[in-house]
């Protein structure tokens, strides 16, 4: 049986468990009977319950569980913590095959392949492999640098301006523009901020709009040294506010990790952003371009030291879309020149 369509939902079903799951992963999982149809499906959220996808999808398949196929965005966990092994569960509830697109690449979970052929399960691994890492990205990343992803989130108009001579930058990007950044704060574990983006902009860096289900709002983050208003929005009770008063970005690392947050998205200004670039921070940049000139201004980069064309610094694209003209491009920072 192909099972390509099965995963395809399975990982649209993790994706809205972006920002909510923080610090496990995200995972979607169906449940199909022999004739392809879907019995049960779900995806990990944190913030409702500790069940992970598998286990929400089983309780929805109920009794016709038995004998049917789970397929899953990664390998089902093998170890107990909030809750019991999934291998477990999967097993006991009588599913005959499961199919997964990622290997667990963490070593207190992994093993739930091996375990469910032990216990007569057939298994079957790497459908849409490479399209289910980029989805879990932010919590793959943070497996293998053992520190958060950082989506490094920009407005710039075509001449990489963030702001006129003057200092006014509102607003560079159309208004649909600014509801899509909503989303993607939404779907951040943090949000990181500079303390002189602080300082001029006084920002709130809460999402707005209507997005139903979640119950606390990202980890507010602020690094550098410059002491910043208590008055500021930041400080409100709206989300919990870290400060890191340091520009040392290992400390800074070091304190986000304590959290265990997934992902980051950097809103910071060019100062802290072009640091984090310099020291291989950046994972992921997602720029907005308004069909715009100002010539002057700030530019949203910094000076990182390429002084001839063969020192650029050099992103792979991954996407573009336009949003009522504006031009929403994300690329995979390499961080080498």
């Amino acid at each position: 049986m192909d099972y390509t369509v099965a995963m395809q939902r399975a990982i649209s079903l993790s994706l809205q468990g972006l920002g909510r799951t923080s610090p496990n992963p995200i995972v979607g999982a169906v449940i199909i009977n022999s004739d392809g149809e879907v019995v049960g499906e779900g995806f990990h959220d944190r913030m409702s319950s500790p069940d992970h996808a598998e286990v929400v999808a089983l309780k929805i398949a109920g009794e016709k569980a038995v004998g049917a196929t789970m397929v899953v965005t990664l390998e089902p966990c093998n170890h107990t913590g909030q809750t019991g092994p999934c291998s477990k569960a999967i097993a006991g509830a009588g599913i005959s095959k499961v199919v997964f697109a990622v290997i667990d690449p963490n070593k207190k979970a992994a093993g739930g392949a091996q375990a469910l052929r032990d216990l007569g399960v057939q298994v079957e691994s790497g459908v849409l492999g490479s399209q289910a890492a980029y989805a879990n990205r932010a919590w793959l990343t943070k497996i293998e640098k053992s520190r958060p992803f950082f989506t490094w989130k920009v407005a710039t108009t075509l001449d990489g301006k963030i702001a006129a001579t003057d200092g006014t930058s509102q607003w560079i990007s159309n208004e649909k523009s600014r509801n899509d950044v909503q989303l993607l704060r939404r779907q951040a574990d943090a949000i990181l901020v500079g303390t002189n983006t602080v300082i001029t902009d006084n920002p709130h860096l809460i999402p707005r709009g209507d997005f139903p289900g979640f119950t606390t709002n990202p980890l507010r983050v602020v690094c550098g040294e410059q002491e910043i208003p208590t008055t500021s929005k930041i400080f409100d009770n709206a989300a919990p506010t870290l400060q890191v008063k340091s520009k040392d970005l290992g400390i800074l690392v070091a304190e986000l990790n304590k959290t265990g947050v997934n992902q980051v998205l950097v809103e910071a200004g060019p100062t802290l952003a072009t640091a984090m670039l310099n020291q291989g921070l950046m994972d992921e940049l997602v720029m907005y371009q308004a069909p715009s000139l100002l010539g002057q201004g700030k530019s949203f980069v910094a000076d990182f030291g390429a002084n001839s064309i063969d020192q650029k610094m050099v992103l792979d694209h991954i996407s573009s879309e336009v949003i009522d003209g504006d031009v929403k491009s994300i690329y995979v920072v390499r961080g080498e020149k």
